[in-house]
């Protein structure tokens, strides 16, 4: 090695077992699990934090609002992993699945999943004026249960190939339905009524730009990771925001003796494949290089092959994200035109704007044609209703609430022109779609900060790219894989036998789930 050229101190070993570029949760989840087995680590973090995505942070200026800034819910992180790393770290089950309001023959209505099966079955009622799609609605997530149950396992387990997954699933209708036709299709055949349809299809659209019928099934693949989530496809709240899940990561990291250094740059990785690998790295006051055994990349494919020099696939398309994602704190929330629905109970679960299955499809259409969409889907949740200790005491009392909206089909193309200007316009036409349902305009119920601005920020692609070095903004790194298959026994090696991709972008990644830090730690442990 050298030192540490540019830290204010060197680190603690010449030759590392372990050099783990990024600090994101699944670099933390690697590290923790190498050093508690006694491995020497260090994590080279570019930020001066740890978290990556998976931060909580006070953006409103002088306002005590510590809000999950990027990524939000937790579904897919294993419990497994939890309890190997003692983590303090908690969720908390939503009461309410979603709310969908909508207005039919001039009266507003509101479909509600949640709040006991009555409920929901009279919901539907309602909605369609029969039990049928309640029916339908039951059965079709049956079966996404029971495929859970048998999938989610799998994905903390080695790799199983496409026959060894299909085995375990042991249902032929499930298995064709989403690992070989189009999403588009099962939901055209189980379901009439639109809305209902587009509730179901959302989950295969988050992150994902694809049309219900796309035949690549990118919307497949994302839906599978919706809706497998603890063997359940529950979507829980994190306790203290998604920073209380990545600081107990580094806690645990330290704990078991891992080395973390924050503002660190990975600049580039030289490896012969059999000797110990080079990181060089930057810092604010100079340049060094750091040696291991084995590098693992918390960082996409795309800046993996630059961090080896290497050109990306040409076959590849090059990775693109299409979400808009908007941070509010409110007065108080706002009231509906849906009497029925208290909105506690609305805005607590999923609460889907302009996300019919039409709507959706036309939104689509216009963003791969080059525009925004004239309606602009989304869907909001609050997150301070179930878990308020994220708000200080003073917003508390005072009856203010966080609202997160995750805006569909924005793909990063749309965005190249004018960022900004286009982010504006974006979010005043999405929350128009959102005041239509309201009985007073959002606008009025918003908190204002330290400087008298109003507490929201909206992030594009492009944001979340230059902010966080998201490829394109793509929130998992590139489309999501099937959880089979791959390279390696665990789906996180490379062509070089001494550097593993433990971010996003490996097979099994995507979301906080911590799966790709704990598959490579595996691999370089040999087991």
């Amino acid at each position: 090695m050298t030192a540490d050229a540019g830290s204010s101190r060197g680190f603690a070993h010449d030759v590392y077992d372990a050099v783990i570029v990024g600090g994101g949760h699944n670099g933390l989840v690697a590290a923790a699990y190498l050093a508690r087995a006694g491995r020497s680590v260090l994590v080279l973090e570019r930020l001066g934090h740890t978290g990556g995505a998976a931060v909580s942070t006070r953006p409103f200026a002088g306002v005590d609002a510590r809000l999950s800034r990027y990524s939000y819910l937790v579904s897919l992180l294993p419990g497994k992993i939890v309890r190997d790393l003692g983590l303090r770290f908690r969720v908390r089950r939503r009461t309410v699945s979603s709310y969908t309001p909508f207005e039919r023959d001039g009266r507003p209505g509101g479909l509600l999943v949640g709040g006991g099966e009555d409920r929901t079955r009279e919901s539907f009622a309602r909605l369609t004026g029969s039990d049928r799609e309640y029916e339908a609605w039951r059965a079709f997530y049956a079966t996404t249960g029971r495929l859970a149950g048998r999938v989610f396992p799998t994905l903390t387990e080695p790799l199983p190939t496409r026959a060894e997954l299909r085995a375990r699933i042991d249902d032929e209708q499930a298995w064709r339905m989403l690992f070989e036709e189009p999403l588009g299709r099962a939901v055209e055949e189980r379901f009439a009524d639109d809305l209902v349809r587009g509730v179901v299809l959302t989950d295969a659209l988050i992150g994902t730009f694809a049309d219900a019928h796309d035949a690549s099934l990118a919307q497949n693949r994302c839906f599978l990771y919706h809706v497998i989530g603890g063997g359940t496809g529950d979507w829980d709240v994190p306790v203290g925001g998604m920073g209380a899940l990545t600081d107990a990561l580094a806690d645990a990291a330290r704990a078991g003796g891992a080395e973390i250094a924050t503002g660190h740059e990975a600049l580039r990785i030289h490896t012969d494949g059999t000797s110990p690998a080079e990181v060089a790295f930057r810092t604010a006051t100079g340049e060094g290089t750091v040696a291991a055994r084995t590098v693992l990349v918390n960082a996409s494919p795309r800046a993996l092959a630059e961090l080896l020099g290497e050109e990306p696939d040409p076959v590849v398309r090059p990775p693109e994200g299409a979400q808009f994602k908007v941070n509010m704190l409110l007065r108080r929330l706002p009231r509906l035109r849906d009497t029925s629905v208290d909105p506690r109970e609305a805005f607590s679960g999923t609460f889907h704007i302009a996300e019919g299955y039409e709507q959706l499809r036309r939104a689509h259409a216009e963003a791969a044609a080059g525009e925004l969409p004239s309606v602009p889907p989304s869907e909001i949740y609050c997150h301070s209703l179930t878990d308020p200790t994220i708000l200080g005491p003073e917003l508390t009392a005072r009856g203010c609430q966080t609202l997160t909206l995750f805006g569909l089909h924005t793909p990063a193309r749309l965005f190249e022109k004018d960022n900004r200007q286009t982010r504006e316009v974006l979010l005043t036409a999405t929350l128009a779609q959102l005041d239509a349902h309201l009985a007073e305009p959002l606008t009025d119920c918003l908190a204002f900060d330290a400087d008298g601005r109003p507490c929201i920020e909206a992030k594009t692609p492009l944001d979340l790219e230059q902010e966080l070095r998201l490829p394109g903004g793509h929130i998992f790194h590139r489309d999501l894989s099937w959880p089979y298959g791959g390279p390696g026994r665990w789906g996180v090696e490379t062509e070089h036998p001494n550097v593993l991709l433990c971010g996003a972008g490996a097979v099994r990644g995507g979301g906080v789930s911590g799966i790709p830090g704990h598959n490579a730690a595996m691999a370089l442990l040999g087991r």
